[in-house]
């Protein structure tokens, strides 16, 4: 199966997400894309991409594309930990509006057509903090009809695609909607890393949560690795 993908970046949270993801294109042996470690949240992510457009980083190219990778957290009970899910719309949480953007229909058939049927396609809600509570997830979805939600989604999609840069979403789920996950917002710092020692302590304040955590985050990573494999084998 030949690698068709137009894609010239893949954009991936910094830490075990981008690493998982540097794995599987390792074991690639098609051509790839550069992968890039992106910050974690809104804000950063919004100052990231700015400063990368500004030094035309994604604009050195006729047809700009980029693939958002990562993990994600199921909003319905239709999305289980290891799912993999392609993104046609995210909405934005963070505004307090109802604001909606659409990932590239091309781009995003084109992956779809790819995984021969492995993925979901998906509406995702962006949000502007680690959402830990199984009760206000399945809430959350709801409200707003999404499937699963992030941190960097709408920004990436509203960002880019103002800039003409062609834009498709693909994650896997790391955390289900029946159970509570330890509040690791205190842990992410302004500039959209986790900082070690807060994180620890959250991990050791909810120790059950924290075990549940780590795992289907292991699980969630090794389908990142091997969706990217599969993604860029020839």
């Amino acid at each position: 199966m030949p690698n068709f993908l137009p894609l010239q970046k893949i954009l991936v949270c910094q830490g075990a997400e981008y690493q998982a993801v540097r794995r599987g294109l390792s074991r690639a042996s098609g051509s790839k894309p550069l992968a890039l470690s992106i910050p974690i949240g809104i804000k950063p992510l919004t100052s990231y991409l700015q400063k990368s457009l500004l030094s035309e980083q994604f604009l050195n190219h006729p047809q700009p594309s980029v693939l958002v990778m990562g993990l994600c957290g199921s909003l319905s009970p239709n999305y289980l930990v290891g799912d993999i899910t392609l993104y046609q719309y995210c909405v934005d949480q963070a505004s307090g509006t109802a604001a909606q953007l659409s990932c590239d229909p091309t781009l995003t058939e084109l992956l779809y057509s790819r995984l021969q049927n492995k993925a979901s396609i998906v509406k995702a809600l962006t949000s502007d903090r680690i959402v830990s509570s199984a009760a206000e997830k399945r809430h959350l979805g709801e409200i707003s009809g999404a499937d699963v939600v992030d941190m960097e989604g709408f920004a990436a999609l509203k960002i880019l695609s103002q800039a003409g840069v062609a834009v498709a979403m693909l994650r896997v789920v790391s955390d289900d909607c029946y159970h509570d996950l330890p509040n690791l917002t205190p842990a992410l710092s302004p500039e959209g890393s986790l900082q070690p020692l807060p994180l620890a302590i959250a991990m050791l304040r909810q120790p059950i949560p924290a075990t549940r955590l780590i795992r289907g985050s292991l699980r969630g990573l090794k389908v990142l690795e091997k969706v990217t494999t599969l993604l860029f084998a020839n």
